[in-house]
């Protein structure tokens, strides 16, 4: 029987494109490629795919690329069959179109799309692949950049897209290196602060991700739920959290009994998250994503920063003006 992650991989493929956990699931249970054993199939996958990419990352065969939103990866889960080429998400199709051309120099999207899908690296039912492309392209790259985070991809104007490595280190080098270096002192920061204060910014966080009635339920450092909340997506979706914030050293890693313990901690109709400033030991990752139990979501002190980051909590961007010719100004077609 094949594993949950390994059905959404599945799909993840033939969709070749980002999907959110919740609509995974909804094909996952449709085509019947999984039986769910809980009443919160979406929370279940949501929940094993972020421990996934915690505890491996890009070799997880995933990669968060926004708000619940999962792609699938180069490398990630190859098919059994050595002939074949799997399909990808277009950005990492895109990726491995730019990578294979001895040259190195940028191409036009229109130009990787084409050759994603005649290489079979790509197949979409969508009628504009090229817009699709060049969109995920943009949309990653504000990602990025909201989040500090280095860039994948270069635009160069004109429709051509490049791979920011190829770049020599300038200006974009040294704001990278910047930002690096404010992301180690962020988390610096925050291991550093009191517990009262480390709540408080937890709970100003959770606000920033949609999160409604947000409450510090009490200042401590010594366990128990911290912050309450409810996410609400799309004022449809309205899910109860119980969160605890583990203000602790980097090598000090959340291991599986807190993980228990949290479990136990919530009420009727809760799911429970750990926020820590650390990481999270390998038995930890396992004991949250048990079929059999509540799933618990994990957020180490890398993934914090950059949400703290792309909410500017804790940090203020400083725009830095960089000219290029506007994208449209000579069509090409």
């Amino acid at each position: 029987m094949s594993t949950v992650l390994e059905v959404v991989a599945t799909v993840l493929r033939e969709a070749a494109e980002p999907l959110h956990y919740r609509e995974i699931t909804r094909r996952i249970v449709q085509r019947g490629l999984w039986v769910p054993g809980g009443k919160t199939p979406e929370a279940t996958v949501n929940a094993q795919l972020s421990t996934a990419i915690k505890k491996s990352g890009d070799a997880s065969g995933f990669r968060r690329v926004g708000r619940g939103i999962f792609e699938a990866v180069i490398g990630g889960n190859e098919p059994s069959d050595p002939t074949a080429r799997p399909t990808l998400a277009f950005n990492n199709a895109a990726e491995k179109i730019l990578r294979e051309q001895a040259a190195r120099t940028p191409m036009h999207y229109r130009e990787i799309t084409a050759r994603a899908l005649e290489s079979g690296l790509l197949r979409t039912e969508g009628r504009t692949p090229e817009a699709t492309m060049y969109a995920q392209i943009f949309q990653e790259e504000q990602r990025r950049e909201r989040r500090g985070e280095a860039a994948r991809f270069v635009r160069h104007g004109k429709g051509m897209v490049g791979l920011a490595e190829w770049l020599p280190v300038g200006v974009r080098g040294r704001v990278a290196e910047q930002n690096k270096k404010i992301r180690r002192e962020l988390l610096e920061h925050l291991q550093a602060v009191t517990p009262e204060q480390f709540e408080q910014l937890i709970g100003r966080l959770l606000v920033a991700l949609g999160f409604e009635d947000v409450s510090v339920t009490r200042i401590s450092s010594d366990g128990g739920i911290d912050v309450r909340g409810t996410l609400v997506v799309g004022d449809v979706i309205r899910t109860r959290m119980a969160v605890q914030a583990k203000k602790w050293k980097k090598g000090n890693n959340v291991q599986a009994p807190t993980v228990q313990q949290v479990r136990g901690s919530l009420a009727a109709h809760e799911q429970g998250l750990i926020i820590t400033t650390s990481d999270f030991s390998k038995g930890a990752c396992v004991e949250a994503q048990r079929l059999d139990a509540v799933p618990v979501g994990l957020m180490n002190g890398e993934q914090l920063t950059g949400l703290l980051i792309e909410h500017q909590i804790g940090v203020r961007r400083e725009p830095m003006e960089l000219l290029s010719l506007e994208e449209d100004w000579e069509d090409d077609e």
